[in-house]
């Protein structure tokens, strides 16, 4: 991520500020404690101010590694490494796995786009075209349910 992204230009937002959706913590630990453990909203804080304590960590180090390879962007691959130097290794197999995952991702949903753009139709188009194939379908099966 460069510098610029994430605000709007000025100054890093103070670290007091940071924080992680508290809401969407609760869900990711609910859903990993069995049904019968409650989680302490202390301790829901507690793991946000670790996440994000990890955050900094990593995205500190990694914007090293951008530095000393004269790069403006932190890459993926600067984040890994940065998991390599400071002894998260373990994590580094399923950081990447992940990054693959993101990868295909995207490109799914580019060739989602790149459809609907080589179709040449406006999207108005599409959809009359659409509910024309879905008439003729319709026909076509009410015709075979008659003849039996």
């Amino acid at each position: 991520m460069s510098d610029r992204e994430g605000h709007s230009g000025g100054p890093p937002p103070p670290d007091d500020d940071l924080s992680l959706p508290k809401a969407t913590v609760a869900k990711m630990i609910s859903e990993l404690l069995p049904s019968d453990v409650v989680c302490a909203k202390e301790t829901r804080d507690l793991v946000i101010e670790c996440c994000v304590e990890f955050i900094h960590l990593i995205s500190s180090e990694a914007n090293e590694i951008c530095e000393q390879e004269s790069k403006k962007t932190i890459a993926p691959e600067h984040i890994i490494s940065a998991l390599d130097r400071l002894g998260f290794e373990a994590f580094v197999s399923e950081v990447e796995d992940v990054l693959k995952d993101h990868k295909q991702q995207q490109k799914d949903r580019e060739k989602k786009v790149s459809k609907f753009e080589q179709s040449g139709m406006t999207e108005e188009e599409l959809l009359a075209k659409q509910e024309e194939l879905f008439a003729a379908s319709r026909a076509k099966f009410q015709s075979a349910s008659a003849q039996q």
